[in-house]
């Protein structure tokens, strides 16, 4: 009996940081049309040092366009805040950090984990119960790996592993490049929010070539989970 075609690979959702949050005020506003504009799964937020309690309340404030849209709510570290202020889940940097934040995550919230140095690192938060791994985003100085290191990484673990992938885009060629490598999710960096025409208009413009990257190669893109 002839072997059956692997099935399709689903074309890769968008995950979207915000900038650093101070005053939310104009992003809450800019939110329902942003959300609106592409098949985001995901938004991080991401918040300027303050105390928790205006945190908590900024969250709280911003969790309706975005959680009303579909899209999970991830808070940027401040685990103890998921469950107060009623995020989804948690985004964490480093393998220590994650395994210290699990207790209070799991089962009922997202945890997701990036600053994955080693591929051991990679494997080891795979198993600990990670909802997704992140590889690709700057390091504290502002430093990332090359673009051809991260699809290398990404192509690895959407090989082998079954926990979702998310690659770290600092451009729409980038979101096509790591798409196209096996990412689940794309997390998209600043240049969003940097984009003359438009937060909106940037988001499309990046799912439009994760688009066409699949509809380019399908054949290329029928891969199986090992």
């Amino acid at each position: 009996m002839a072997n059956k075609p692997a099935p399709a690979r689903p074309t890769p959702r968008l995950y979207l940081a915000t900038p650093l949050v101070d005053d939310p005020t104009l992003l809450i506003a800019s939110l329902p049309g942003l959300l609106a504009a592409a098949d985001v799964a995901a938004v991080l937020l991401r918040f300027k040092a303050t105390d928790q309690r205006t945190m908590t309340s900024r969250i709280k404030a911003m969790a309706p366009p975005i959680q009303q849209s579909g899209a999970a709510l991830l808070l940027e570290g401040h685990v103890e805040l998921v469950a107060r202020a009623g995020a989804d889940g948690a985004h964490l940097t480093g393998i220590a950090a994650f395994e210290e934040a699990l207790p209070s995550l799991k089962p009922d919230r997202i945890a997701g984990v990036g600053g994955l140095m080693t591929r051991h690192d990679s494997m080891a938060a795979g198993e600990a119960g990670a909802d997704y791994v992140l590889f690709g985003e700057p390091d504290a100085n502002g430093h990332r790996p090359s673009p051809e290191a991260i699809a290398d990484r990404v192509e690895w673990w959407a090989e082998l592993f079954e926990p979702p992938c998310v690659a770290f885009a600092a451009s729409r060629e980038e979101a096509a490049e790591f798409a196209a490598a096996g990412a689940d999710f794309v997390l998209l960096g600043d240049f969003i929010w940097a984009d003359e025409r438009g937060a909106a208009a940037a988001i499309k413009d990046v799912e439009q070539a994760i688009r066409q990257t699949f509809a380019d190669a399908p054949g290329k893109l029928e891969t199986e989970r090992g």
